[in-house]
Protein backbone atom coordinates (compact mmCIF):
# COMPACT_ATOMS: atom_id res chain seq x y z
CA UNK A 1 0.00 0.00 0.00
CA UNK A 2 1.22 3.25 -0.97
CA UNK A 3 1.53 5.19 1.91
CA UNK A 4 1.33 9.32 1.39
CA UNK A 5 -1.63 8.05 -0.92
CA UNK A 6 -3.57 6.22 2.26
CA UNK A 7 -2.51 9.82 3.90
CA UNK A 8 -4.12 11.71 1.73
CA UNK A 9 -7.01 9.86 2.09
CA UNK A 10 -7.05 10.34 5.48
CA UNK A 11 -6.73 13.81 5.87
CA UNK A 12 -9.04 14.48 2.94
CA UNK A 13 -11.26 12.81 4.92
CA UNK A 14 -10.97 14.78 7.81
CA UNK A 15 -11.36 18.16 5.75
CA UNK A 16 -13.85 16.91 4.28
CA UNK A 17 -16.40 19.08 6.25
CA UNK A 18 -13.67 22.15 6.60
CA UNK A 19 -13.77 23.65 3.10
CA UNK A 20 -11.34 26.68 3.93
CA UNK A 21 -9.10 23.54 4.45
CA UNK A 22 -7.01 22.29 2.00
CA UNK A 23 -4.41 19.28 1.58
CA UNK A 24 -0.87 20.92 -0.15
CA UNK A 25 1.64 18.15 0.37
CA UNK A 26 1.91 14.86 1.49
CA UNK A 27 5.99 13.30 2.08
CA UNK A 28 7.04 9.85 3.81
CA UNK A 29 10.91 10.43 4.53
CA UNK A 30 13.24 7.92 4.60
CA UNK A 31 14.05 8.64 8.27
CA UNK A 32 10.42 8.26 9.04
CA UNK A 33 9.65 11.46 9.31
CA UNK A 34 6.02 12.04 8.08
CA UNK A 35 5.04 15.16 6.94
CA UNK A 36 1.44 16.66 6.17
CA UNK A 37 1.00 20.19 4.80
CA UNK A 38 -2.19 21.46 5.24
CA UNK A 39 -3.57 25.47 4.38
CA UNK A 40 -6.97 27.08 4.81
CA UNK A 41 -7.98 30.22 2.73
CA UNK A 42 -7.95 32.28 5.36
CA UNK A 43 -4.73 30.66 7.19
CA UNK A 44 -4.56 27.59 9.53
CA UNK A 45 -4.91 27.14 13.30
CA UNK A 46 -3.25 24.91 15.84
CA UNK A 47 -6.27 22.96 16.48
CA UNK A 48 -6.84 21.87 12.84
CA UNK A 49 -3.42 20.69 12.73
CA UNK A 50 -4.36 18.71 15.92
CA UNK A 51 -7.37 17.50 14.83
CA UNK A 52 -5.81 16.26 11.01
CA UNK A 53 -2.57 14.91 13.32
CA UNK A 54 -4.96 12.82 15.73
CA UNK A 55 -7.12 11.32 12.79
CA UNK A 56 -4.22 10.18 10.58
CA UNK A 57 -1.92 8.87 13.68
CA UNK A 58 -5.34 6.85 14.82
CA UNK A 59 -6.32 5.19 11.60
CA UNK A 60 -2.44 4.66 10.72
CA UNK A 61 -1.81 3.17 13.78
CA UNK A 62 -5.15 1.23 13.72
CA UNK A 63 -4.95 -0.49 9.97
CA UNK A 64 -0.89 -0.54 10.85
CA UNK A 65 -0.03 1.27 7.85
CA UNK A 66 3.28 1.49 8.45
CA UNK A 67 5.72 -1.62 9.82
CA UNK A 68 8.50 1.34 11.20
CA UNK A 69 8.34 4.11 13.67
CA UNK A 70 7.60 7.04 12.37
CA UNK A 71 7.09 10.76 12.99
CA UNK A 72 4.21 12.30 12.02
CA UNK A 73 4.37 15.82 11.45
CA UNK A 74 1.20 18.39 10.44
CA UNK A 75 1.98 22.05 9.55
CA UNK A 76 1.15 24.51 7.22
CA UNK A 77 3.96 24.73 4.39
CA UNK A 78 6.41 27.58 5.35
CA UNK A 79 7.00 30.69 3.72
CA UNK A 80 9.96 29.37 1.52
CA UNK A 81 7.71 26.38 0.49
CA UNK A 82 7.26 26.61 -3.28
CA UNK A 83 3.43 27.23 -4.32
CA UNK A 84 2.11 24.31 -5.42
CA UNK A 85 -2.02 24.69 -5.99
CA UNK A 86 -4.33 27.74 -7.87
CA UNK A 87 -5.55 27.96 -3.89
CA UNK A 88 -2.18 28.83 -2.82
CA UNK A 89 -1.69 31.95 -5.51
CA UNK A 90 -5.37 33.06 -4.50
CA UNK A 91 -4.07 33.35 -0.74
CA UNK A 92 -0.99 35.30 -2.08
CA UNK A 93 -2.64 37.68 -3.88
CA UNK A 94 -0.60 40.98 -3.91
CA UNK A 95 2.32 39.47 -2.84
CA UNK A 96 5.63 39.49 -4.65
CA UNK A 97 6.57 36.16 -6.26
CA UNK A 98 10.05 35.15 -7.60
CA UNK A 99 9.05 32.43 -10.74
CA UNK A 100 11.13 29.83 -12.02
CA UNK A 101 10.51 29.20 -15.36
CA UNK A 102 10.68 25.51 -17.72
CA UNK A 103 13.28 27.33 -19.69
CA UNK A 104 15.37 28.40 -17.26
CA UNK A 105 15.02 31.93 -16.80
CA UNK A 106 13.77 33.92 -13.61
CA UNK A 107 11.14 36.37 -13.13
CA UNK A 108 10.01 38.42 -10.26
CA UNK A 109 6.36 40.62 -9.93
CA UNK A 110 3.20 41.56 -7.97
CA UNK A 111 0.74 38.74 -8.38
CA UNK A 112 -2.47 40.46 -9.32
CA UNK A 113 -4.39 37.65 -11.19
CA UNK A 114 -4.89 34.27 -11.51
CA UNK A 115 -7.08 32.44 -14.28
CA UNK A 116 -7.81 28.54 -14.48
CA UNK A 117 -4.10 28.23 -16.02
CA UNK A 118 -1.98 31.11 -15.85
CA UNK A 119 -1.00 33.53 -13.60
CA UNK A 120 -0.85 37.37 -14.01
CA UNK A 121 2.25 38.93 -12.25
CA UNK A 122 3.02 42.88 -12.38
CA UNK A 123 6.75 43.05 -13.46
CA UNK A 124 9.77 45.69 -13.53
CA UNK A 125 11.08 45.97 -17.30
CA UNK A 126 13.80 47.87 -17.54
CA UNK A 127 15.48 48.82 -20.83
CA UNK A 128 18.98 49.99 -21.09
CA UNK A 129 19.00 53.61 -21.56
CA UNK A 130 15.19 54.04 -20.47
CA UNK A 131 13.22 54.11 -16.90
CA UNK A 132 11.79 50.97 -15.66
CA UNK A 133 8.54 50.53 -16.35
CA UNK A 134 5.73 48.26 -14.74
CA UNK A 135 4.13 45.70 -17.05
CA UNK A 136 1.32 43.11 -16.63
CA UNK A 137 2.41 39.56 -17.57
CA UNK A 138 0.50 36.09 -18.09
CA UNK A 139 2.30 33.28 -17.03
CA UNK A 140 1.07 30.17 -18.06
CA UNK A 141 1.13 27.78 -14.84
CA UNK A 142 2.45 25.11 -17.48
CA UNK A 143 5.71 26.72 -18.05
CA UNK A 144 6.86 27.04 -14.34
CA UNK A 145 8.68 24.92 -12.29
CA UNK A 146 8.71 26.79 -9.29
CA UNK A 147 6.80 29.55 -7.49
CA UNK A 148 7.90 31.04 -4.32
CA UNK A 149 6.74 33.91 -2.16
CA UNK A 150 9.31 36.82 -1.80
CA UNK A 151 9.29 38.67 2.10
CA UNK A 152 10.51 42.73 2.25
CA UNK A 153 11.32 43.30 5.27
CA UNK A 154 11.56 47.21 4.42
Amino acid sequence: MNIEKKVRELVEEKIADKPNLFLVDVKMHSNGKLIVLIDGDNGLGIDDCVQVSRHVGFHLEEENVIETAYNLEVSSPGIDYPLSSPRQYAKNMGRTLAIKMADGSKREGVLSAITEDAIVIEEKIKEKGKKAETVESVIPINHITETKVLISFK
